[in-house]
């Protein structure tokens, strides 16, 4: 540690009012944290190890039964819920004699239970209001307000204010907003409630509804004075102390009329029910939570509660040291983050938020975007990737903060509805639509985040994204006449699939392989498919499917797979027949959304669906190899909607298939239409041939093999097997010794492949996928080379390798299907590229 470190260490307020040095906490109460940077806190906190040993000890030591009876095990669980919230009051400085808790499952269900109070009220409906910046959940409640909603921000809250006291409205009115965006940590001011109060008068049956989960996680919430408090609080416990799972309304006893007029009831929530004749029944009358907190209570998670309180005060002191420890942590990852700059000075990060020094203005949520020395955006889904990688888990996406996230980033909600027509979903790969990110990259930070916390996301930071000096060799492609007529192409490899995510079978050289319009014969044409989710899986998470390795027999027309098993000289294998057949496949009738790369979609517009082999054999194969539950499924370019009905098929696969999203399902008024060069973000079924370039994957691990020596790294270069490569390419140039030229086919339109003169027409260039991350010779994820690709190949805003390629729909001989030779290649044919603007 820098001596000025220590002195901002010593004098500042990092760990200030904590019971032991931060560090000594983080060892004693968090070996869950051993070796991992953790910096998600704004989804959850992390658990004390005492907590759960306190809770373990009381649950073994104690019996607690259900709280709806007099038994002395039941009235020991009442008698310890009504202590806990008491102690809940007392943790935000309520008085019990204005306020009562009710005990939900989490700050969503708190929200809900108020909206269904208001939409039950006996006027006609409500009016709603929302700030911009508010969660998914508060902004789900506009869908139940009758009499209209407004989304505001802040100029609007005031004006909005300043009208209240000469705009009357009969029906109730509602305005909810965050304490604390859960997006980028700003802090919102929960004046507004006061301020609301006093201009509808008190009694002008205007409400105000207070989402504090991402507040109170590292700030003190102070409902001392309930004139200034919110009118309904929201909250989540396990925001605060990591357990237990469990969340809480805190109801301003003036405004709890509202509450009231709620229809539903169940459970202890009422005195007496008569279920025939008479529609009648009595609700409880004794407290606000005794209305509303439906069936039996989650009591052992209340019991918790209490221990997780007595924990976090034992440990922290206070929410006031929480907040002073984390604001100082917070400055100090944006002054890190905001001075990173490129060898060519160009800024490395965008940060959606710069009030980092004023505690009343921001939390310890630090929402950015990384760009490359060219100023193009790195994809928000790589960086969570590699972060994964070097344990470090961090948060990317929207955020479940729709507006927040679509105002920093540029986005009008006509823009993302036609993103959301081509194929964009919430939480999926799509980084980069219209040269903008799609998310951000969220760090937020918690009670027990430390300094080596902040230094490894900084030292991951500038390991992989920081370019500190110009790239060795020129990546950009090749221009002049030169280009177009030197060097004689041909192919040096074809290589297939058959499993994506698994191994490369490559096809030996004097054998000609053929041509499908799907693609290239047999390649991906099976999956993977995780037996619990039905989701294909991917070569990321499950590193060992490098090491099943499919060859194709054509000669005896089977696919032929096998494994490296655990033990030495020992091998797993199994044999599948290439011919389909219905007696031992079932369906999957709906179309998959790949989780690894997209490829272009089919010019042929062919539908296809993923037929699940139903042999337990098969399914065990795997399963047992790869230590989780999974089974083989091969795509099918029949009609997803034409199902086969077998009597072996699981229903379990029906249901589960079921869950994926026919992509595109908008009615006729809500489609968008397809403007002219967009490209869609989803596909079926991958059909498309993947074209590298030798000379292309020499540059890129030369540039690979020099940023590692300047960071004292060891670089281990890359094969086209990596990138899934189909057809490498490689150049005879017609001078002894002349340097190739690299990514020249990104100024390729088309291709003409051997005598026959098989022409493939090029569309996209191929995105990296996470399977260069994994070693596909032991089956481990690699990390020795990552710090140098996202440095060294990037375009249009993303790292690239290659063009994918079809089968062209123009020229008789291509499409015709008259023999082998016009629709086939092989090893050393000659490939004559045509280029762009000839």
């Amino acid at each position: 540690m820098a001596e000025s470190d220590r002195e901002e260490f010593i004098y500042g307020k990092y760990g200030q009012g904590y019971s032991a040095s931060t560090e000594v906490i983080r060892e004693q109460e968090y070996p869950n944290l051993n070796k991992t940077i953790y910096l998600d806190h704004a989804g959850t906190t992390i658990y004390a190890k005492s907590l759960i040993t306190a809770f373990s000890r009381e649950m073994n030591s104690s019996l607690f039964g259900n709280p709806h009876s007099m038994s002395l095990s039941s009235q020991l669980s009442t008698r310890r819920t009504e202590e806990v919230r008491t102690r809940v009051l007392q943790f935000f400085n309520a008085s019990p004699e204005e306020f009562d808790v009710v005990f939900v499952a989490n700050a969503t269900a708190a929200i809900k239970l108020v909206a269904d109070s208001f939409r039950d009220c006996d006027s006609p409906g409500f009016w709603y209001g929302y700030h911009m910046d508010s969660h998914t959940s508060v902004v789900g409640v506009r869908e139940v307000a009758e009499m209209g909603y407004q989304c505001f921000q802040d100029v609007d809250v005031d004006a909005w204010v300043a009208e209240l006291g000469t705009a009357q409205l009969k029906a109730p009115r509602l305005f909810a907003f965050p304490a604390q965006s859960n997006m980028n940590g700003r802090r919102l001011p929960i004046r507004w409630c006061e301020q609301i109060r006093s201009a509808a008068n008190e009694t002008g049956n205007v409400f105000t509804l207070l989402d504090a989960s991402s507040f109170v996680s590292t700030a003190p919430l102070d409902l001392g004075k309930a004139t200034d408090a919110p009118d309904f609080t929201a909250l989540s416990f396990y925001k605060i102390f990591g357990f237990p799972d469990l969340g809480a309304l805190i109801v301003r006893k003036s405004a709890a009329r509202i509450l009231e007029r709620r229809k539903f009831f169940g459970g202890g929530t009422v005195d007496m029910v008569i279920a025939t004749g008479t529609q009648w029944h009595a609700k409880k009358e004794s407290s606000i939570h005794a209305q509303l907190e439906d069936g039996t209570l989650p009591f052992h998670s209340i019991i918790a509660l209490g221990a997780a309180i007595d924990t976090h005060k034992r440990l922290y002191g206070s929410m006031a040291n929480i907040s002073a420890h984390t604001g100082f942590l917070a400055k100090r990852v944006y002054d890190r983050l905001s001075a990173m700059a490129h060898f060519n000075d160009s800024k490395v990060c965008q940060i959606y938020q710069s009030d980092y020094a004023n505690p009343a203005l921001q939390g310890p949520i630090i929402a950015f975007n990384l760009r490359n020395s060219r100023g193009e955006w790195i994809p928000k889904t790589e960086v969570e990737s590699l972060a994964t990688m070097q344990n470090i888990q961090l948060r990317s996406g929207s955020v479940c903060n729709p507006g927040g996230t679509a105002f920093s980033l540029g986005w009008t909600s006509q823009e993302l509805r036609r993103h959301y027509a081509a194929g964009l979903r919430c939480g999926d790969d799509h980084d980069l639509l219209d040269g903008r990110p799609t998310g951000i990259v969220r760090v937020s930070l918690g009670a027990m985040t430390n300094l080596e916390d902040i230094d490894s996301l900084i030292d991951f930071i500038e390991k992989f994204y920081v370019e500190k000096v110009p790239p060795l060799v020129s990546l950009t492609p090749p221009l002049g006449k030169d280009t177009l007529f030197a060097p004689h192409f041909y192919v040096e490899s074809v290589t297939i699939f058959p499993i994506k995510g698994c191994g490369a079978f490559k096809v030996p050289e004097g054998q000609s392989w053929e041509i499908k319009k799907e693609g290239i014969a047999w390649d991906q044409e099976w999956h993977l498919i995780h037996a619990g989710s039905g989701v294909p899986m991917n070569q990321w998470e499950h590193p060992r499917m490098a090491l099943i390795c499919p060859s194709v027999d054509v000669d005896r027309n089977i696919l032929r797979i096998t494994c490296a098993a655990k033990a030495a000289n020992d091998e797993l294998s199994l044999e599948i027949p290439l011919t389909w057949s219905r007696t031992c496949m079932g369906t999957m009738t709906t179309p998959v959304r790949s989780s690894c790369q997209k490829r272009p979609v089919s010019a042929h517009g062919d539908q296809s669906c993923l037929r699940a082999y139903a042999s337990p054999v098969v399914s065990a194969f795997f399963s047992n190899y790869l230590g989780v539950s999974c089974t083989l499924a091969r795509f099918s370019s029949q009609d997803a909607g034409q199902a086969m009905q077998l009597p072996h098929l699981a229903s379990t696969w029906k249901d589960r298939l079921r869950r994926f999203t026919r992509l595109g399902l908008f009615s006729p008024s809500d489609r968008f239409p397809r403007e002219r060069g967009q490209k869609y973000l989803a596909v079926s079924s991958e059909t498309a041939i993947l074209i590298i370039s030798r000379s292309s994957l020499d540059c890129l691990n030369e540039n690979i093999k020099f940023n590692t020596r300047l960071t004292s790294g060891i670089g281990k270069t890359f094969a086209a097997d990596v990138f899934q490569g189909n057809i490498v390419i490689a150049e005879r140039t017609s001078q002894p010794g002349r340097a190739g030229l690299p990514f020249v086919e990104e100024k390729w339109s088309s291709l003409y492949i051997g005598q026959n003169e098989l022409r493939l027409d090029t569309s996209d260039p191929c995105q990296h996928c996470q399977m260069m991350y994994v070693d596909q010779a032991t089956g481990m994820r690699r990390m020795e080379s990552l710090s140098a690709f996202p440095k060294t190949r990037n375009m249009d805003r993303k790292d690239f390798l290659g063009r994918y390629a079809t089968i062209s729909t123009k020229g008789a001989q291509s499409v015709e299907p008259g023999g082998l030779g016009s629709r086939s290649i092989m090893v050393g044919d000659v490939v004559l590229p045509s280029y762009q603007n000839d």
